[in-house]
C-alpha cells in the first residue's frame, strides 16, 4: 500500500518557530516530526510514499531527499496554496492510481501501533477508514459520531454542550479511489479550505460506508501549540534506543538512557539524567547538569556550568556558562550569553498563559519556559519570563529582562541613568 503524508502547511500557531521552518520539520527528540512519521509508516511495511509539500518545502526535500536514508522510496508533489486537507488529497490521485492507500497529517507524533489499527479495521473492508482517538477537551477537534464502528457525523470543533463523544479525528484515513468522487463534489468551507471531512460527510450521505478505527492515545499525540513540542520530546525520548557514540571524559557522570552522537562530547564535572539526547559534535560542560527529557541538537555547545531542564535545543546553538534553560524550546543558531535565565514558575504558581496567534490560551502547564526562533542573541544577564516568544534574529541587550512577545529581528536594550558622585 502506498501513503501519502501531507506536509504542506505552515503552521501558524507554533510561531515564531514555524517563521523558518514548516511545522513538519520541528526537532523532537533527534528528528524532526515528519521523520517520526516516516518511521511509523516504514515499520508498518509501506515503503512508497507522496508528500504533499508547500511551505518551506525546499529544507523538507534537502533533509528527506529520495527517502533512501530512512528506507523508504519519496516522492514530492507541491500543493501550491493551502487550499485544504482535501485539495491536498486530491494532488495525489495520479500517485495512487485504483489502489486503496493510506492519508495521513506530516504533524502529528504516531507510533506504528495506531497506523496498524487502521490497517487492520480497513482490511474487513470498506470504502474509508478513518482512525479516531478519545481526547480531553473535544471542543478543540474535529469530532466523530458513530454507530458502532460506523461513522455517520463529523462535526468539526462543536461547543461542549453540542458534542457527541469525545472520539476525535486523528488524522489518518485509508482511502479507496471513491474518495476522489467526493473530493470532486466538495464545497469550500467556513475556513476557506476544501476539508477531507466534508468529503466524507458526502459519501456518507449517499449510502457509502465509512469505518472508525480507535487508536490508543498513549500512540497518538496533535503537535499543536509551541508547548506540545515538549510533551512529544518525552513521548519520543522514553521510546528511544539510547546509546554512546561520542566521549563522555572521565569524571562526568551519566544516569539513566542517555544518548551521545558520534563526535559528542560531555565533558569532566557534567551530571546527565536520562532520557535526554545529545547530538553529533555537540559539547556538553564542564559542570552542567542535564536533567530528563532534554534534547540538543548538532554542533550545540553549553558552556561550563549551565543547567537545562526537560527542553529542547535546536542545532549549533550556543548557551554561555552559568545560564539555566528549562521547559524551553530554543531554534537553530541562538546565542545566549553568559547568566541568561529562563524562568518557567510563575510567582503566584498558577499556570503560565501563552498569546497563540490572536488569543492568548493557558497552556495548563505549571512549568513552562520561552520560545525562541531562530539566530536569536542574548547578551549577559539577561531573565526570560514563562511563556515569552521571540522572533527569529532578535537580540536582547544586557540585564534585560523580557516579560512579552518580541516580534522578528529586533534590537531589545535597557536604558540606564548612572549618577557620579563625589564620596562624602
Amino acid at each position: 500500500m502506498k501513503a501519502v503524508v501531507l506536509a504542506a502547511g505552515e503552521g501558524v500557531r507554533m510561531r515564531p518557530l514555524t517563521l523558518t521552518r514548516s511545522k513538519h520539520m520541528l526537532p523532537i527528540g533527534s528528528e524532526p516530526i515528519i521523520v517520526h512519521v516516516l518511521n511509523s509508516l516504514r515499520e508498518c511495511g509501506i515503503r512508497d510514499v507522496l508528500l504533499v509539500v508547500g511551505y518551506k518545502q525546499e529544507l523538507i526535500r534537502n533533509y528527506l531527499g529520495d527517502g533512501t536514508k530512512f528506507g523508504i522510496n519519496l516522492g514530492y508533489v507541491v500543493q501550491e496554496k493551502v487550499l485544504g486537507t482535501a485539495h491536498a488529497i486530491g494532488l495525489a490521485r495520479e500517485y495512487v492510481g485504483k489502489e486503496d492507500f493510506l492519508a495521513i497529517y506530516g504533524d502529528l507524533l504516531v507510533g506504528p501501533e495506531a497506523v496498524r489499527s487502521v490497517l487492520q479495521v480497513h482490511n474487513r473492508g470498506g470504502v474509508a477508514t478513518m482512525a479516531v482517538v478519545p481526547v480531553d477537551q473535544p471542543e478543540q477537534y474535529g469530532i466523530v459520531k458513530l454507530d458502532e464502528n460506523r461513522v455517520v457525523d463529523i462535526m468539526e470543533k462543536p461547543k461542549l454542550e453540542e458534542a457527541s463523544g469525545n472520539l476525535a479525528n486523528a488524522g489518518i484515513y485509508i482511502f479507496s479511489e471513491e474518495i476522489f468522487n467526493g473530493i470532486k463534489r466538495t464545497q469550500v468551507s467556513s475556513r476557506r479550505e476544501l476539508e477531507v471531512t466534508d468529503s466524507l460527510k458526502l459519501l456518507i450521505e449517499a449510502g457509502v460506508s465509512i469505518f472508525a478505527a480507535q487508536v490508543n492515545p498513549a500512540v497518538w499525540m496533535d503537535i499543536g501549540r509551541p508547548w506540545d513540542l515538549l510533551e512529544a520530546n518525552k513521548r519520543v525520548l522514553q521510546r528511544m534506543e539510547l546509546s554512546i557514540l561520542g566521549e563522555v571524559e572521565e569524571g562526568a557522570c551519566i544516569v539513566g538512557p542517555v544518548g551521545l552522537g558520534k563526535d559528542g562530547r560531555v565533558r569532566s564535572g557534567a551530571y546527565v539524567e536520562g532520557p535526554t539526547w545529545i547530538g553529533e559534535e555537540s559539547d556538553v560542560g564542564p559542570n552542567c547538569y542535564l536533567r530528563p527529557y532534554s534534547s540538543i541538537g548538532r554542533k550545540v555547545r553549553v558552556g561550563n556550568a549551565c543547567e537545562i531542564k526537560n527542553s529542547i535545543i535546536s542545532s549549533e546553538t550556543r548557551i554561555g556558562h552559568l545560564s539555566y534553560i528549562g521547559d524551553s524550546v530554543i531554534g537553530e543558531r541562538c546565542n545566549l550569553g553568559a547568566g541568561t535565565i529562563t524562568a518557567n514558575l510563575r510567582l503566584n504558581g498558577e499556570t503560565v498563559r501563552v498569546a497563540v496567534g490572536d488569543e492568548v490560551v493557558d497552556s495548563g502547564r505549571r512549568k513552562l519556559g520561552v520560545f525562541l526562533g531562530d539566530e536569536v542573541k542574548t547578551a549577559i544577564h539577561v531573565s526570560l519570563m514563562p511563556g515569552v516568544k521571540i522572533g527569529p534574529r532578535t537580540w536582547v541587550g544586557p540585564n534585560v529582562t523580557v516579560y512579552r512577545d518580541l516580534p522578528p529581528g529586533v534590537l531589545v536594550l535597557q536604558r540606564q541613568e548612572i549618577e557620579y558622585r563625589k564620596p562624602e
